[in-house]
């Protein structure tokens, strides 16, 4: 195992961390551009035991994190990494359960995990802190049906075999933490959480959650889906109407209508919400077995509630959106759901430029 410090102009408690982290794995510290001003301090990590590598600009904590993920595929290959702040949030003693997790979980030949340093957010916690983990934890669950307690933490642990996919993953600065997880939960990576300690400095003022943007990048999948059921609901709504009209038969105006919707409906999820590339015929017998299923469900309850007396119009709005939150769920686990990356020890590293300061 390895440990990751990405570091942008950082202070003089670095090299003592690095002194400490080297205690239990060997370090790698990427100088994020921080400038000649720092290079006093980058020596010393360098110093103190860890292989120091240098952007010669600013390029963001995403580009810093692919730098590392990068030279431990070609420097350090099979081994796995921890991702720790360089700002000292981050026990060392965490630092080593993260590390111990992963390494636990390789013997016992579990699948490969994200392992996360997952705060309790007990004490005294910056409010906005508390708030966004809170928020981004809910949506989260929503959009993916995964609960990850802290979202937001930067302490995080990659086995060998994800490095690769890792690096595949597309994203930028602080965005790119967020992204790995809803990949991860998209392709069926377990995500595992251990305790870490709550740590923040100068009332966690280096924050760099965005409620807005960050909220609207979680729910992004399921805003997706939910415009993509819309119109998939008008289109089910116009036929489920016509059909009635032209037939008098609500078993066959239902089952025509949905037939024409979910044509529809699969076409949009399978490219444009979940982006799957599994065999196509494959994901449309699930498809077809889950509209079945909701054609039956939407029949009965549509029949139950014309029978009470309910307009039809308004039957079939509060029918589909009770079956709606319910198909998202099954479309993302079975019909979309997507394989995970293949486990090999051997990627296409980006280019990264290894330098010991001097």
């Amino acid at each position: 195992m390895w440990i990751l410090v990405p570091a942008y102009e950082p202070d003089e408690l670095l090299p003592d961390l690095v002194r400490q982290l080297c205690l239990t794995c060997p370090v790698l510290v990427v100088d994020d551009g921080s400038g000649r001003a720092y290079a006093a301090i980058f020596e010393a990590a360098d110093a103190a035991g860890a292989v120091v590598l240098h952007h010669p600009v600013n390029r963001g904590k995403a580009a810093a994190l692919r730098t590392g993920f990068a030279w431990l595929t070609t420097h350090a290959t099979g081994e796995g990494v921890v991702c720790a702040d360089s700002d000292g949030q981050h026990r060392p003693g965490d630092v080593a359960l993260v590390a111990a997790t992963i390494e636990s979980r390789a013997a016992r030949r579990e699948p490969a995990a994200i392992v996360l340093g997952a705060r309790a957010f007990a004490g005294e916690v910056p409010r906005r802190s508390r708030v966004g983990n809170r928020v981004t934890t809910a949506l989260m669950a929503a959009a993916t049906g995964r609960r990850i307690v802290d979202t937001q933490t930067g302490l995080r642990g990659y086995p060998a075999e994800l490095l690769p996919w890792a690096l595949a993953v597309k994203g930028e600065r602080f965005a790119y933490e967020l992204q790995l997880l809803l990949e991860a939960c998209r392709s069926g990576i377990p995500v595992v959480e251990v305790p870490a300690s709550t740590v923040y400095l100068e009332g966690n003022a280096s924050s760099h959650f965005r409620p807005l943007v960050d909220s609207a990048r979680v729910m992004w999948p399921l805003a997706l889906f939910a415009a993509s059921s819309l119109i998939a609901f008008a289109v089910d709504t116009v036929a489920l109407l016509v059909l009635s009209a032209l037939t008098g038969s609500l078993a066959l105006s239902v089952s025509g209508a949905r037939l024409i919707s979910a044509s529809t409906n699969f076409a949009m999820n399978r490219r444009a919400v979940f982006g799957s590339k599994d065999h196509v015929v494959r994901q449309a017998v699930r498809y077809a077995m889950l509209a079945l299923a909701l054609v039956a469900l939407s029949f009965l309850a549509l029949d139950l509630l014309t029978r009470l007396g309910v307009p039809l119009l308004l039957a079939k709005v509060a029918t589909d959106l009770t079956l709606w939150l319910l198909s998202y769920g099954v479309q993302r686990t079975l019909v979309f759901r997507a394989a995970p990356p293949h486990e090999s020890h051997e990627a296409t590293a980006l280019a990264a430029t290894s330098q010991r300061s001097a």
